[in-house]
């Protein structure tokens, strides 16, 4: 089959989780014998380029890292693949409209619907209405919708049948081993630290994530990962006024190796993301085997599992770290939680497979099945 890949910065990755699923998912059809294509964006003027990296065709078309800017490049990602045969897989719905001239070209297209984007604190009304119109329009004109969580499938039902959602969620390698070496840079050793990753926003609680660690010594160190600019915004100011002596910012890290290392030998993963479905950074701190200790919502609690602990603002999370992180045997048990949990639903063998069994179906008609004979049932 051939499938262009769209919604991403591009790959290889080195932004987010959406990238990183492009990269693997991409990788994962090309071996398999696919033909397929990611879009990129650049920020440096020029013409088209299209090359090939690990046998993926990539056209990079120019977008300014601003909002407007990045809804240009998707529209002229969009016409792009309109004009190449085959089908389209849009990760994100923030420009869904664009889906119009894929149903009014006959090209099948679907959509990975991410989460409730439109719920960030961050966004300004007019912000939000855009973000709900382009839900709205992704439900509409795409052909098959893609949630990456039960409930974010359950909710797109209110706006087209459920036989046109698919729930497949994000896909991580175990992580088994890592250089402790990479710690050194940060004064960082095994075990020593808890760590958060997150862009720097209201709704990831990174505030009371930070108040709560830094009400009293806890003996380990708290490294955060993410951008802040402290001078020019008022949450990253508060966030960054809040930490104690034992909170270190380790700004944003996109080399790999790194970023593994620092999963790999954390005592424990802080997650406080409040909006959204699975999200891939959790699923990395479970194939890391990290305990886990995430903010109480319907989202993290089926990612993450029973086993693991949540809270519900600052005073219950430095109640939880008042004893958590002594706790040898439960952090013991929750780590084996952890994997356990990768295991029955977020490894790429789990989830790739069911991707390219969808992917086919509307690439070959709806007959169409993959050998391996994996379902969704199965997710």
């Amino acid at each position: 089959m051939k499938v262009s890949i769209l919604g991403t910065r591009g790959i290889p990755a080195s932004h987010g989780g959406f990238e990183t699923f492009a990269e693997h998912l991409a990788i994962y059809l090309s071996k398999r014998g696919h033909q397929v294509t990611v879009y990129c964006q650049s920020y440096t003027k020029g013409s088209t380029r299209e090359d090939t990296w690990n046998g993926i065709q990539r056209v990079t078309l120019y977008g300014s890292p601003t909002p407007v800017g990045s809804i240009a490049f998707d529209g002229a990602a969009a016409l792009h693949a309109c004009r190449r045969p085959g089908i389209i897989l849009t990760l994100g719905y923030n420009t869904a409209i664009l889906s119009a001239l894929y149903y009014f070209s006959g090209k099948s297209s679907l959509m990975n619907m991410d989460g409730l984007e439109w719920q960030r604190e961050k966004w300004s009304r007019l912000q939000r209405l855009w973000l709900r119109l382009n839900e709205r329009a992704g439900a509409i004109l795409s052909d098959h919708l893609i949630a990456d969580h039960p409930d974010i499938g359950a909710y797109l039902s209110q706006f087209t049948s459920k036989e046109k959602i698919s729930v497949i969620p994000y896909e991580y390698e175990p992580i088994t081993d890592a250089d402790p070496a990479l710690l050194e840079p940060y004064g960082l050793t095994p075990k020593g630290y808890a760590i958060v990753i997150a862009r720097a926003e209201p709704e990831n609680s990174l505030l009371e994530i930070v108040q709560a660690f830094s009400r009293k010594p806890r003996g380990i160190k708290l490294l955060i990962l993410g951008r802040y600019y402290p001078e020019t915004n008022r949450y990253h100011r508060k966030v960054m006024d809040a930490a104690g002596p034992e909170v270190l910012f380790g700004s944003a890290v996109y080399n790999k190796d790194v970023v593994r290392a620092l999963r790999f030998f954390a005592r424990a993963y802080i997650h406080g993301h409040r909006v959204g479905g699975t999200n891939p950074s959790l699923v990395e701190s479970l194939a890391a085997g990290n305990p886990v200790i995430a903010h109480d919502n319907r989202f993290t609690r089926w990612v993450a599992g029973p086993k693991q602990e949540y809270f519900s603002g600052a005073d219950h999370l430095s109640e939880i770290f008042d004893t958590f992180f002594d706790d040898m045997t439960r952090l013991l048990e929750m780590a084996v939680a952890s994997r356990a949990r990768h295991r029955e639903v977020f490894t790429p063998e789990k989830v790739l497979p069911i991707y390219e069994q969808l992917l086919l179906r509307f690439a070959r008609g709806a007959e169409c099945r993959v050998a391996s004979g994996i379902t969704e049932a199965d997710v």
